[in-house]
């Protein structure tokens, strides 16, 4: 018997693993077995139409193994880490009802950390309520809230300097919103998925060499504008005509730096709404105000554009490589919390590693190392 097949009904597998770093293939293998369904970790696979630069699977791909929580909202539309982990809580008992173990796979490591140590129990905020209080600080000024929390809220107001303006506005937002304060909601045990009796959590976290890793974030990157990238950015704001610059889509690794270009580039679709053209205009004016410090001042358009499309393919590398590093951070994090276990060897792994205390968490250095783990024979 093969590694997987000794894991109890019980199990919830996670796959830790930074961008680049070759986990959806290893996910795909598993799911082959039938042990498994799959679900997704990635805050960026979670948005339709978003296809080249989140690196999701094919549709030929997700048609064969198919990934829960992939494709779900629209690139408009907000999804907390409150969702992502009501969502799992649900999957996981529907996936352990239909006799299978659920397998979350990804690198979005908030959400990893979100199932491991638990939410804070403060409530998300409200629109509404949000605007209330920005026409409240807009009128009377940040001073008047943080007089207003004083009354309500003395401990908070304790640790908030009264230039904090997005702290201030947050605890007033809770405070009207929940007629509790913040420090009630902060003193709220968080409460973790993983902290369920009645299943076991096993997180397997793959932490590759750093060069290595940066080498297949270069290729990755490269493939992606093969492919496309700029197009798919375009073709998005021409679909969804309400995107704007400060939504959650707008702000993942890669499509960042590609808006920062067409803007740079005066492309048409920057003209659209009035939204893209103020982005534009202060893409431009930074852009502008570098280039005319530099000792040789850029004076034509298409050298602009020529430069401009290199420092988009230099920024996205640059963004990605320290999306990484974060994500190594996380889980350095993660293992803080859990119990630790070793590899152990082929010969007694099931009996050691079942007998910790869940959730436990096992270091790998690269996928290699957890498919032999997974899917070599036990002796």
């Amino acid at each position: 018997m093969r590694f997987y097949q000794y894991l109890p009904n019980n199990t919830v597998l996670c796959l830790l693993s930074p961008t680049a770093s070759g986990k959806t293939d290893l996910a795909c293998q598993l799911y082959q077995t039938g042990r498994f369904e799959l679900i997704s970790v990635d805050s960026a696979l979670i948005y339709q139409d978003m296809n080249i630069g989140t690196a999701k699977p094919s549709h030929y791909e997700l048609e064969c193994y198919p990934h829960h929580l992939v494709n779900i909202i629209n690139p408009t539309q907000n999804y907390s880490v409150a969702n992502f982990v009501q969502d799992v809580k649900i999957l996981i008992d529907k996936i352990h009802q239909n006799g299978k173990i659920p397998l979350l796979v990804g690198g979005t490591m908030l959400y990893f950390m979100a199932l491991f140590d638990g939410l804070s129990a403060v409530p998300d905020s409200c629109p509404n309520i949000r605007k209330q209080v920005f026409e409240w600080q807009e009128a009377k000024g940040i001073a008047d809230l943080y007089t207003y929390l004083q009354k309500y809220d003395p401990n908070i107001c304790q640790k908030l300097k009264i230039t904090d303006t997005q702290r201030i506005t947050r605890a007033v937002e809770v405070l009207i919103q929940t007629g509790k304060n913040m420090s009630f909601w902060q003193k709220t045990p968080k409460q973790a998925l993983s902290a369920n009796k009645t299943q076991f959590w096993l997180g397997l976290s793959v932490e590759p060499d750093r060069s290595w890793l940066h080498e297949r974030i270069a290729v990755r990157l490269g493939l992606m504008w093969q492919a496309g990238l700029v197009d798919e950015v375009v073709n998005l704001l021409i679909k969804y005509p309400d995107l704007t610059p400060q939504m959650p889509s707008m702000r993942c690794v890669g499509y960042r730096q590609v808006l920062e270009f067409l803007a740079l580039s005066n492309h048409f679709v920057m003209q659209q709404t009035d939204v893209w053209l103020d982005f534009s205009d202060n893409i431009k004016k930074n852009y502008h105000n570098l280039t005319n410090n530099a000792k040789k001042p850029i004076k034509h358009q298409q050298k602009t554009d020529d430069l401009a499309c290199q420092e988009m393919k230099n920024k996205a590398l640059y963004a990605t490589r320290q999306l990484a590093k974060r994500q190594a951070t996380w889980q350095r994090q993660l293992f803080k919390l859990n119990t630790v276990a070793h590899i152990p060897t082929i010969t007694n792994t099931h009996q050691e590693l079942f007998l910790q205390k869940s959730p436990v968490m096992v270091r790998f250095n690269n996928i290699k190392e957890v498919e032999n783990y997974l899917l070599s024979p036990c002796r």
